[in-house]
């Protein structure tokens, strides 16, 4: 049977590798970016048969409208994933920075709510077996110096996927939060330090394409950062912070 598969930050990063994913499977494709030109040069790239929908998640009636029209065309979808996300630097202590903030938690909270919303009554009417999935980070365990907005916003994507994932289990709807480490992406080509256990966005697809079939409930990937998440969790603040404190930072004001 032919998967139905909706993505958001499908132009570029992990979103397209899971498409280019899913396509080579044979699933059927709503794309959405705000990068319109890129949505249709990937449409193209993996046959041109999928549905585009260029628009920015933070626009819920955009997403409605996309939806409906999915829906419409293919039927439930199978498997919801809201790849869309964003990160830059920030510091409170510059007031200049609020804005990303605000645009931080826009694109990475609020915009992961407003894919899966238009989607879940006609997930709810298919029956059993649909898959809402979000992505985190590992950045969303414990605050890292120099990204509190980044931070933030992937805690509450762990948090809002967790009390989402006890909501849908009465109607058989998984909830899956995949916490990615470092994934090579146009996000973490501008990180100025080294990224351990840096990951392949093609390999990641794969190892993400697996935990969505499981219907894990939350899983760390690669699995090494998912060890080191764990162990920086259990560490008392007055060691977190003695290590920490001087750890390299992402450059401020880059939204990517």
């Amino acid at each position: 049977m032919t998967q139905r598969i909706f993505i958001t930050g499908a132009s570029s990063g992990i979103g397209e590798a899971l498409a280019v994913y899913y396509a080579e499977k044979g699933a059927i494709l709503g794309l959405a970016s705000r990068r319109g030109e890129a949505l249709q040069a990937l449409n193209e790239r993996l046959g041109g048969r999928h549905a585009c929908y260029p628009l920015d998640v933070t626009d819920a009636p955009a997403l409605h409208r996309a939806a409906e029209d999915f829906v419409a065309r293919f039927g439930a979808p199978d498997i919801v994933i809201a790849s869309a996300g964003v990160s830059a630097g920030t510091l409170t202590e510059h007031e200049a920075d609020l804005a990303a903030f605000r645009r931080l938690m826009d694109i990475n909270v609020y915009g992961m709510a407003a894919t899966f919303a238009p989607f879940i009554q006609s997930m709810k009417a298919a029956g059993a077996g649909g898959r809402l999935v979000g992505l985190a980070s590992v950045a969303g365990i414990r605050g890292l110096p120099g990204a509190e907005a980044y931070s933030a916003s992937k805690a509450a994507a762990i948090a809002y996927l967790e009390s989402l994932r006890l909501e849908m289990r009465p109607y058989g709807i998984k909830v899956v939060t995949i916490a990615p480490g470092y994934i090579e992406t146009p996000m973490t080509a501008v990180n100025p330090y080294r990224m351990p256990f840096l990951l392949p966005a093609a390999r990641a697809a794969q190892r993400f394409a697996a935990a969505i079939a499981a219907g894990t409930s939350y899983t760390v990937i690669p699995w090494q950062m998912g060890v080191v998440a764990k162990c920086l969790r259990l560490l008392p603040n007055a060691l977190y912070d003695r290590l920490f404190a001087g750890a390299p930072r992402k450059p401020r004001g880059l939204l990517k």
